[in-house]
């Protein structure tokens, strides 16, 4: 039981962040007591300490995964995100920027000079480097389509052809292909003569002369079969397509209900073009629900935690100016009731109960249509089923909790009237922020926006003036 007791009580190890942190801290501290020792000789800084710091957090930092060291640039203030992307080993580098948000990769960039900037996409494929491609100069693309060969230049064209929200943009080229004539024997012994199969083969893909899909193989039927029958015997032909063209948001679906690791990707003659793997859709989901986050809250993009002061206005600043719009509709609202408000000082104290509920249902709406439309769950005839069920559960909601503040209310107040005022504005109010809380992303999808963006800003505004309009309009109605 004490063994038991002390294994709870042991502190969970450092993460990479966390001892990234403290080897740097340690070198920083040594070269600030050189800096306040003016007698010494500068050759000090080159000391046998700060070397072995340095060695130390070099070698910290070259055992960890790519995804580990994007996570500790991102934290880091700029100038020692920079002292640790000095550190980065150049063929490092293309892995490292791939894995960094696209705010961090930008200044990552800006700071690396066009050789470099070459040299680190030499040991990338191709559809990682139209990953980055969008964030790097112009000269540097030119550069690195000179430097390709020429199939890989053409897989790289290929791959920046494509719409970033495309399956084609998710496609990765580095695929397995066998004939449907060969025996199983001949295939092990064709992938044991590869340095390595590619990330995440589950399946290799069955093709005629002609590149034509026919089926695929999968691993595991591969290793227990008998290795004298041939591959038509095993294989399978049912399986998932996708076209490159495609949403990629679909592809994302059909991997979360398929539970897919890879899937191929044919053109319109079923000539296999690449394949997508499930590493790529998890990376694209995530993407999304951040983008997501980020649209509901009012933010243009993604933001550098420690980007500039101005560029972090400029990224905000947008709608902040709608809500204080907004914010002064609702203030001109609260200005037309002065009289009401006047004579039953009450109100005032009880209208951000209306407007804040109101807000938070309206919320929770749009939460759940906006996850519905990224799954595509909706379409236009389930549209009108889906705004009957909202009012339904404001209707539920606004009787049940408009009376719970209305007899809150009575009970403060010993007021009937305006206890009844507060559970007809309660229900009414989320009334509407069901209605709204449908409509507005349902707009945005038709508008072809982001069904996301300023959601939560829009709804909140809509509810703080409507809700504020309906309770003194009622309580004007029916106590003054």
């Amino acid at each position: 039981m004490t063994e038991t007791n002390n294994n709870n009580d042991q502190e969970s190890p450092p993460t990479p962040l966390q001892q990234a942190s403290f080897l740097l801290r340690k070198y920083k501290l040594v070269e600030g007591l050189v800096n306040l020792q003016d007698s010494v000789d500068q050759s000090f800084n080159e000391s046998v300490v700060q070397k072995q710091n340095l060695t130390e957090l070099q070698e910290f930092l070259d055992q960890l995964h790519p995804a580990d060291i994007a996570n500790i640039l991102e934290a880091l203030p700029i100038e020692d995100r920079l002292l640790i992307w000095g550190m980065i080993k150049t063929d490092r580098d293309g892995e490292v920027l791939l894995e960094t948000s696209d705010a961090v990769r930008t200044s990552l960039i800006t700071d690396m000079g066009t050789q470099e900037l070459v040299a680190a996409t030499e040991y990338l494929d191709a559809d990682e480097i139209a990953d980055l491609a969008p964030d790097l100069p112009q000269e540097v693309m030119d550069d690195v389509f000179r430097s390709l060969p020429m199939d890989e230049r053409e897989q790289l064209r290929a791959a920046m052809s494509y719409p970033e929200d495309s399956v084609g943009a998710l496609m990765d080229f580095d695929v397995i292909t066998i004939r449907e004539d060969v025996r199983l024997e001949v295939v092990l012994r064709y992938l044991r003569r590869l340095d390595e199969m590619p990330d995440h083969t589950d399946q290799l893909f069955v093709v005629d002369r002609n590149e034509q899909l026919k089926g695929v193989l999968l691993i595991n039927r591969l290793i227990v079969s008998d290795p004298d029958i041939l591959v038509t015997e095993v294989m399978t032909k049912e399986m998932i397509k996708l076209r490159p063209n495609d949403i990629a948001q679909q592809a994302a679906n059909a991997f979360e209900r398929y539970d897919l690791v890879s899937a191929s990707v044919v053109d319109e003659n079923n000539k296999l073009l690449g394949r997508v793997t499930v590493n790529v859709v998890i990376d694209f989901i995530r993407e999304t629900a951040e983008n997501e986050a980020l649209n509901l809250a009012g933010l243009n993009e993604e933001e550098d935690l420690f980007a500039p002061i101005l560029k972090s206005v400029k990224n905000r600043w947008g709608w902040l100016a709608i809500n204080l719009v907004t914010a002064f509709i609702a203030s001109r609202v609260i200005g037309l009731f002065e009289d009401s408000i006047e004579k039953l000082v009450a109100l005032a104290a009880l209208m951000p109960i209306i407007a804040g509920i109101g807000g938070n249902s309206g919320n929770q709406t749009i939460t759940m249509i906006v996850r519905a439309l990224a799954l595509d769950q909706i379409n236009t005839s389930s549209a009108w089923k889906l705004i009957t069920k909202e009012v339904g559960v404001s209707i539920v909601n606004g009787l049940l909790w408009g009376t719970v503040v209305g007899l809150f209310t009575f009970a403060i107040y010993q007021n009937a009237e305006l206890g009844l005022v507060m559970t007809l504005a309660m229900t009414l109010n989320l009334l509407l922020a069901a209605l709204l809380g449908v409509i507005i992303p349902l707009t945005l999808r038709k508008l072809g926006r982001d069904p996301a963006l300023g959601s939560s800003v829009m709804i909140t505004a809509v509810t703080d003036s409507g809700g504020f309009f309906i309770f003194l309009g009622l309580a004007t109605f029916f106590l003054l």
